[in-house]
């Protein structure tokens, strides 16, 4: 018998399949296994930015609520373990090892093999089945339309705010990404959104032909009452009432992602679900998201953030900028190759005294000398290094930093679960 180490070593193998869009593989390896994913409610959870906090917030308050709850995330930090979670447990080593050992004899059994994120997905499915959850809160992969998770059958779909991101894939502007964003809208299953604009327009028109009542999430459904170095307090005025709530996610942009969680579980309490009294403001209150925003260290003060693309980049600034006091801010930046590099580059460059340009241990990492090279070009007027390793990179910076600095880790949640790892 395999041990856990080694059928991780086959799942990961699947990633040389790469990222093929489609459903059918999933398909067909969810009916192999008797479609464990239609024998729960879903929340299904997509967007650009904000997906994951949504997913631990709604997560969190349907817990409080007395639901079992899975919750389906993606990517990891440091573990796979962290993806698949049930009442803000993870799934253990044995119920993994098996899971994979399972999934796997069937994928050897299938001429098109599925990639990895299609036998992760099957994965959590069949393990939510069997923790008997009540709901699982799923949050999409890539895009919407063709990802492995849009085989389910939702009481509720969630799309949160849309930015450029995975042009190569999705298209290369906002239009484009919305429609293959707006692919996970079923027929008469009601949503609520933070998209904007141009991407709200083309989203209000999907949701016309599939009679998907839409509830809009903007700047005017929340605002923020408190800040400091713990938490914020905000006010989200709901579609039954106003909520006072208070969350230790930090960054003036988790308003939005909070009110859109409370928005929707209001919207499932409308719809059949019973939220007790103070399960949403407790849900908000409990609900954790390593790696985005995180402090996990004061003097200096050093933030984890896996902002992975120009907006993402743009809100961290605007909290370094705004929540935060600092003498230097001196980050550890590295970025996936396929992402707009060279506009996250510019974005933080401009107000760091101090950048150390790394790489994760991706394939798909951006060399770090091309990093330090924007930097230059951008005359920022900051320092920089090359260090490829990140644990050194994180090393180097412990080393440079004084008690006021601010240090930042960024640019990919992959180099902040690589960080993470160095500093606990």
């Amino acid at each position: 018998m395999k041990n856990l180490e080694d059928e991780m070593t086959r799942l990961y193998s699947l990633r040389s399949f790469g990222i093929k869009p489609g459903l059918s593989r999933i398909m067909g390896l969810l009916e192999e296994m008797g479609n464990p994913h239609l024998e729960y409610n879903v929340v299904h959870v997509g967007g650009t930015n904000g997906k994951g906090s949504v997913c631990r917030i709604l997560g969190s308050i349907l817990e409080e609520a007395g639901y079992v709850t899975g919750v389906y995330t993606s990517p990891h930090l440091s573990h796979l373990r962290e993806r698949i979670v049930v009442n803000d447990v993870e799934i253990n080593d044995d119920e993994l090892h098996r899971l994979i050992e399972e999934v796997l004899s069937l994928v050897e059994k299938s001429r098109d093999k599925p990639t990895f994120f299609e036998v992760t997905t099957a994965i959590a499915f069949e393990y939510f089945r069997r923790k008997k959850v009540d709901v699982a809160v799923v949050e999409v992969g890539l895009g919407g339309r063709l990802d492995a998770t849009n085989v389910v059958q939702p009481q509720l779909t969630v799309l949160t705010s849309i930015s450029i991101d995975h042009g190569n894939i999705l298209g290369g502007t906002i239009e484009e990404i919305a429609e293959e964003k707006a692919g996970i809208l079923k027929e008469g299953v009601p949503l609520i959104t933070s998209a904007r604009e141009k991407a709200l327009g083309i989203i209000r028109g999907v949701a016309k032909e599939k009679n998907v009542d839409v509830t809009v999430v903007d700047k005017n459904s929340w605002r923020r009452l408190e800040k400091n170095e713990n938490g914020q307090r905000f006010v989200v005025h709901g579609l039954i009432k106003d909520y006072d709530v208070e969350t230790s996610l930090l960054g003036l942009y988790q308003g939005e992602n909070v009110a859109v969680a409370v928005i929707s579980a209001e919207k499932l309490q409308m719809n059949g679900f019973f939220l007790p009294e103070g399960s949403i403001e407790k849900g908000v209150m409990l609900a954790e998201n390593p790696g985005r925003m995180e402090v996990v260290s004061n003097n200096p003060t050093i933030v984890l953030d896996g902002a992975h693309n120009p907006a993402a980049m743009d809100a961290l600034v605007e909290t370094l900028l705004n929540d935060f006091e600092y003498n230097r801010l001196i980050v550890v930046l590295g970025i996936l190759g396929d992402k707009d590099v060279e506009s996250m580059v510019k974005t933080i460059a401009k107000h760091s005294s101090h950048i150390i340009a790394t790489q994760p241990k991706n394939e798909r990492a951006c060399n770090a000398n091309l990093i330090a090279e924007y930097i230059r070009e951008d005359k920022a007027g900051c320092k920089v290094e090359v260090i490829p390793n990140v644990e050194d990179a994180v090393k180097r910076v412990k080393r440079v930093a004084q008690g006021d600095d601010l240090v930042c880790i960024t640019g990919s949640l992959y180099t902040v679960g690589e960080a993470r790892d160095v500093l606990f």
